[in-house]
């Protein structure tokens, strides 16, 4: 049993953990045992938490997906205009491409916002581990939809909000939301494979693109 007020600590440490085995091995390579050894504890720490691979895969796939909301939210203010807010959605849903130096995984904010991190090639080998899954296992299917739907929600606000101060046209927040998220799902999964736009580029420029339509008005 972990030590007596160590239980937030471990938790985000195997969740790391757990992060950076599924970003090496894959979904099917992750085991309990090398969980256990990337996060410095024993076996039985990490079943203390989380009983079994799936449940712990489950819970690493929603920190996973709560990290972007995360590090959105710590920068979003209130004096912003619409438009410098979904830069800040589209600086962490999808990042500049950029190679990362020294970084590690962390989605604790244990140690403060500004520690969280996910390195790009990271990111982007979790995207197609845990989306691949997610085809064919239900629970995670579920864990995406919900944070799939919050993200919808939270973007149709700010082209909303655009809307109604008059710096962007918007006719439908909703529908111009699920058309920038499944934008950028798109535009993830043609990194992590490779594929490039016509001009060799960093394809986050189409989302930013489709972002600037509404704002010319």
């Amino acid at each position: 049993m972990p030590k007596l007020g160590m239980e937030p600590k471990r938790r985000a440490e195997v969740i790391n953990a757990t992060l950076t085995c599924i970003s090496v091995y894959g979904i099917d390579g992750m085991t309990l045992d090398k969980v256990a050894e990337y996060a410095g504890c024993s076996k039985g720490v990490v079943t203390y938490y989380y009983k079994n691979k799936d449940h712990l895969t489950s819970e690493a796939f929603k920190a996973f997906l709560a990290y972007y909301g995360l590090k959105i939210e710590s920068e979003l203010e209130n004096s912003m205009t619409a438009g410098e807010m979904m830069g800040i959605v589209l600086k962490h849903i999808l990042p500049p491409a950029a190679q990362d130096t020294g970084s590690t995984i962390n989605v604790s904010q244990l140690e403060g916002m500004e520690q969280m991190s996910i390195p790009h090639e990271d990111q982007g080998k979790l995207f197609l581990q845990f989306f691949s899954k997610a085809v064919l296992d239900r629970n995670l299917q579920e864990v995406l939809s919900r944070s799939y739907k919050a993200d919808l929600q939270g973007i149709a606000k700010i082209f909303d909000y655009g809307s109604r101060t008059g710096h962007m046209s918007v006719d439908d927040p909703g529908d111009a939301a699920y058309g920038l998220l499944a934008m950028v799902v798109g535009l993830s999964f043609f990194r992590v494979a490779n594929i490039s736009t016509a001009n060799g580029g960093d394809n986050r420029y189409i989302s930013e693109d489709y972002v600037r339509r509404f704002s010319d008005t």
